[in-house]
C-alpha cells in the first residue's frame, strides 16, 4: 500500500509517498481503509520534530490524527464493529497516522461516520471537533446563560466552538478577521470583534464567565485575558506554549488543553451532523501525493482553512 512517512524530522520536504507493507491489526485493533485525513497545525509541528516530549514519534512516521474511511479487517477480541462499517476517529498521535491507504486503529477511539456529509469531508471533523468540546465543557464547564468569548473563532477550531456554545444557550463574543465576519454570526455568535484592529480590554465591555483562546497572541495581550473573566471564570487555551494565565485572588482558572480521543464525544459530535445541528466546514480537498505542499502552505500561512487530504 501506498503511505506518506518522513524519515528524519525537518521542513516539508522531508515527506515522502512511499510503498509500505500492508499492517495487520493486532489484538483490539481494527484495519481501516482510509478515504481521507486531514491537516492540522500539529501535524506540522510533529514533523519539524517540535513534539516529541509529548508526542514521542519513531521514524519512520506516518502522519495524520484524523482518520474516515472504512472498516477493511478486525484484530482478535474486537466487538461491535464488522467490515464495511464507516467509521471516523482521532488516532493516537505517537503510532502511524492516516496519511496511508490503511490504517491500524484502536477500535475504541472510532465512532460512526455521518451519514449527512461525504466520508472524505467527515475527516474534518475528529480533531477540531473533540478539541472545542473538550475546552468548552469538560475544561471550561461552561452552561446555559453563561458568556464565553471565543478568541480566534474565525479558525477550524473556533468554528465548532462557536456552534457548540452556542447551542448550548450560551452568549457567545467572538473575535475573528472581517473576511470571517459573516461566517462567525453565522455559526451563532452573537457580538464579534475585529481581531486586526481591536482591543480586547476596551472591546469586551461586559465580563465573561469563560474565554476560550484559540489564536497566537502577544504575552501581554494573552496574560490579559484572565482580566476579562469574571470571579470563578476560566481561560481555556490551547495555544500550550504559553502557559494560560490565571488570577488566584479572584478564583479565575488557566487551563491548557490537550485534546484526547473520546469515542462518545465523536459519536455525539457525528450525531448532531447527522441532526443538522452542526455544520461540517471544508475549504479545500487535497490527494495523499500532495500531503508535502499542503505542509509547506500551511508553514507559509497559506491555507485558506480546514483541508482535507483524500487517500
Amino acid at each position: 500500500m501506498q503511505a506518506v512517512r518522513f524519515h528524519e524530522f525537518g521542513t516539508p520536504d522531508v515527506l515522502r509517498l512511499e510503498e509500505v507493507p500492508l499492517p495487520a491489526p493486532g489484538p483490539g485493533e481494527v484495519r481501516v481503509r482510509v478515504a481521507a485525513t486531514s491537516f492540522n497545525a500539529v501535524d506540522g509541528n510533529i514533523r519539524l520534530g517540535a513534539m516529541q516530549g509529548p508526542f514521542p514519534v519513531a521514524l519512520p512516521h506516518v502522519p495524520g490524527a484524523d482518520l474516515a474511511g472504512t472498516v477493511d479487517a478486525l484484530g482478535e477480541g474486537v466487538t461491535g464493529w464488522s467490515v464495511g462499517d464507516r467509521v471516523v476517529g482521532f488516532l493516537p498521535m505517537v503510532p502511524d497516522g492516516a496519511s496511508a491507504e490503511q490504517v491500524l486503529a484502536p477500535a475504541e477511539v472510532l465512532a460512526p461516520a455521518p451519514a449527512a456529509v461525504p466520508l472524505v469531508d467527515a475527516a474534518s471533523l475528529p480533531t477540531v471537533g473533540l478539541t472545542a468540546w473538550q475546552a468548552l465543557f469538560d475544561h471550561g464547564g461552561l452552561t446555559a446563560g453563561q458568556r464565553v468569548l471565543v478568541v480566534g473563532a474565525g479558525g477550524a477550531v473556533g468554528g465548532y466552538a462557536v456552534q457548540l456554545a452556542a447551542a448550548a444557550g450560551a452568549h457567545v463574543v467572538a473575535t475573528a478577521s472581517p473576511r470571517s465576519r459573516d461566517a462567525v454570526l453565522a455559526a451563532g455568535a452573537a457580538e464579534v470583534v475585529d481581531r486586526t484592529g481591536a482591543d480586547l480590554a476596551t472591546a469586551v465591555t461586559e465580563p465573561v464567565d469563560l474565554v476560550l483562546n484559540l489564536a497566537p497572541l502577544e504575552p501581554d495581550a494573552f496574560a490579559a485575558l484572565a482580566g476579562l473573566v469574571r470571579d470563578g471564570g476560566a481561560v481555556v487555551s490551547t495555544t500550550v506554549w504559553m502557559p494560560a494565565p490565571t488570577d488566584e485572588a479572584r478564583g479565575v482558572r488557566g487551563v491548557d488543553v490537550y485534546v484526547r480521543s473520546d469515542a462518545a464525544q465523536l459519536a455525539e459530535l457525528v450525531a448532531r451532523v447527522d441532526r443538522g445541528e452542526l455544520r461540517v466546514a471544508v475549504a479545500e480537498r487535497v490527494p495523499l501525493a500532495r500531503l508535502a505542499d499542503v505542509h509547506a502552505r500551511a508553514a507559509r500561512g497559506e491555507l485558506p482553512g480546514k483541508v482535507v487530504v483524500t487517500v
